[in-house]
């Protein structure tokens, strides 16, 4: 791998000049003896400042010689905010280099490959990095061994020759490593650097392709017409077809040839397969598009529903829910509310006159909810309307509805089940890795009671819908947690019907607006987290899900060809989403569904909750 920063030296900074250089892709503005008032301008621009001459201050990092290196090692400053200038003495820079942990060692184009010497010793890891100026400098730098290229004013089609003469595999980075993940970052960078720093990359630590997309927003995904991957804006990349499944795979390839044959990725691989870019992200899709057609054909269902948010009241504290926290000034969540059962059957009994056949109903936990009165809602429904199927509850609801009656989660889910409960939603997950859930979600259930209510729900007849929320501070290796985390499930219960991603829309959530979480995922990031599902989920759960009200139809019905089969539920009235800023959601007809999918080259079906066909075009 490849690495470039496009970075600028300058005197002084701005808020102006950081925010025109940040237009003009630039992430990183290196100054000496960096002022406060450069340092907050370049923040403001959202690009990282990078002190040059001296060892104190604030910096996203610095670029130092070695007896500076040596004191931002005493200072207990990590070396991947490190840059060493390559004095030409061999032993200081040794000597700085093994004691810091630089990530980079820079140096002129003519010393290349006597630096590479120095960083191929056992007990380094550092990456020799060069100022180049032209295409031709870049490719003698790398065949030097260079691994690092420094570009000021390089163009998108530069760049996109440079990648092109490779025979490696380029990644553009920001003033901070790549793949230094978020729980590094937050502890080893000031908040505001750090805050920065999050809206510059995607989940594997690279440079977030440069587009005003995001899900929720209004607007269509940045898709070229030819291939699945936006990862780069150069013509050469945005106007050619993608390479074949094995031909861009590149070390990939054998993960995705085991998949073919019907060996799933293991933990390990799936980290692999999630930090894929560029070609690679269009050789998953193809595979799991493949695997699709194999298991489930051509067909896309989507189910006529409602959902019934009963409350915006809720006492837990997660960062990505505008919902119940949402901003004001977003005029998305209006006043607190909570539903009666008779408001709530009312709804359910307009639904099904409008066509419905599911009802899903999910909600904040409200203060003085108990168990009770979710069984209330569905007894209620049900005495109305017996052939309407339930589709409610998150595992966080039937947690808390248990404890707060004092039995057991499978004695809760029996009295819900035998009150006429149909399946549950695989809601509250987010993602199911501790470690992410510790600031996500800090007082919600854990992995472990999630699973627990799933695996109970399953073993009482229950089937569930499997979720995954991605996007803010999750990364591969957590993402291949969560996959885990189902798959064990599933081999255990096969009681899961469907996996549903869900994009983190970042407008109006918490924990964006808090500096504290990435603004979404990359268009990308959305094709492998699904394409990923259906290869992760081979043989073990049949039906992937695009969700309209995350990416839009035109986001959704794009995903058809990477592993997806399903478009979800009409909703009528869905506003979680909404809260969040989304321009999506609310409803949509089955017409505008059926449409859609003729349109994308496929057959639309009528499903019901069980992806029983109901009705086939």
């Amino acid at each position: 791998m490849i690495t470039f920063l496009r970075v600028r030296p300058a005197e002084s900074v701005h808020e102006l000049t950081a925010t025109t250089r940040r237009k003009e892709g630039t992430t990183a503005l290196e100054v000496q003896e960096l002022a406060d008032a450069d340092r907050q301008a370049c923040l403001a621009g959202g690009i990282l400042p990078v002190e040059t001459r001296r060892t104190d201050g604030a910096p996203a990092a610095w670029v130092v010689d070695a007896i500076g290196a040596i004191r931002l090692s005493d200072l207990g400053v990590p070396g991947w905010r490190v840059t060493l200038l390559d004095g030409g003495d061999r032993a200081p820079v040794l000597d700085a280099l093994a004691r810091s942990q630089a990530a980079f060692l820079r140096t002129g184009r003519s010393k290349v490959a006597d630096a590479v010497t120095l960083t191929s010793l056992p007990g380094l890891t550092t990456v020799v990095s060069v100022f180049v100026d032209t295409v031709e400098d870049a490719l003698l730098a790398c065949a030097a061994g260079a691994g690092d290229l420094l570009l000021r004013d390089w163009t998108d089609d530069q760049i996109g020759h440079l990648r092109t003469g490779l025979d490696d595999d380029l990644v553009e980075r920001t003033a901070v490593p790549v793949f230094v993940t978020v729980d590094e970052a937050r502890t080893g960078l000031p908040d505001d650097v750090f805050t920065t720093w999050l809206n510059l990359v995607d989940g594997a630590g690279r440079a977030r392709p440069r587009t005003t997309w995001a899900p929720g927003k209004d607007e269509p995904p940045p898709i070229p017409p030819h291939r699945f991957s936006s990862q780069w804006p150069d013509e050469a990349w945005t106007s050619q077809e993608a390479p074949g499944a094995m031909e861009g795979s590149g070390t990939l390839r054998p993960i995705l040839e085991r998949s073919l044959a019907g060996t799933p990725p293991t933990r390990s691989e799936l980290i692999a397969l999630f930090s894929a870019h560029g070609d690679q992200v269009d050789a998953i899709a193809l595979v799991a598009d493949e695997l699709r057609s194999r298991t489930v054909g051509d067909p896309v269902s989507y189910v006529v529903n409602r959902n019934i948010n009963y409350t915006n009241m809720c006492y837990f504290r997660c960062g990505f829910c505008a919902f119940s926290k949402g901003p004001r000034s977003l005029n998305l969540r209006g006043d607190p509310y909570l539903m009666g059962v008779p408001e709530i059957v009312g709804w359910a009994r307009e639904a099904w006159d409008r066509g419905a056949t599911e009802v899903t109903l999910q909600g904040g936990i409200h203060p003085e909810f108990t168990g009770d009165f979710y069984v209330s809602v569905v007894d209620g429904i049900k005495s109305e309307l017996p052939d309407m199927h339930i589709h409610g509850f998150t595992p966080l609801e039937v947690w808390q509805g248990a404890e707060t009656l004092g039995v057991p989660v499978a004695a809760f889910l029996e009295r819900l089940r035998d009150a006429g409960l149909g399946s549950l939603p695989g809601t509250a997950a987010e993602i199911l890795d501790d470690r992410v859930r510790a600031h996500l979600c800090p007082d919600k259930i854990r992995t472990s009671q999630w699973a627990e209510v799933m695996i109970t729900a399953h073993e009482l007849g229950l089937p569930a819908t499997a979720t995954v929320m991605f996007g803010h501070i999750d990364d591969p290796t957590s993402w291949a947690n969560h996959y885990e985390v189902i798959r064990s499930i599933q081999r255990r219960t096969g009681g899961f019907t469907e996996f549903v991603p869900l994009s983190f829309v970042h407008m109006g959530a918490p924990i964006w607006l808090r500096g504290l979480a990435r603004p979404g995922p990359t268009w990308d990031e959305v094709v492998l987290i699904h394409a990923i599902a259906r290869i992760a989920f081979d043989g073990l759960i049949p039906n992937i899900q695009a969700s309209w009200v995350k990416l839009g139809t035109d986001g959704a019905t794009r995903l058809l060809g990477a592993g997806c089969n399903d478009l979800g539920g009409t909703l009528m009235g869905e506003i979680i989403t909404r809260s969040a800023g989304a321009s999506h959601g609310q409803e949509l007809a089955p017409a505008d569904f059926e449409r859609a999918i003729r349109e994308a080259g496929r057959t639309p079906v009528r499903r019901n909750t069980l992806y029983g066909i109901l009705e086939q075009a």
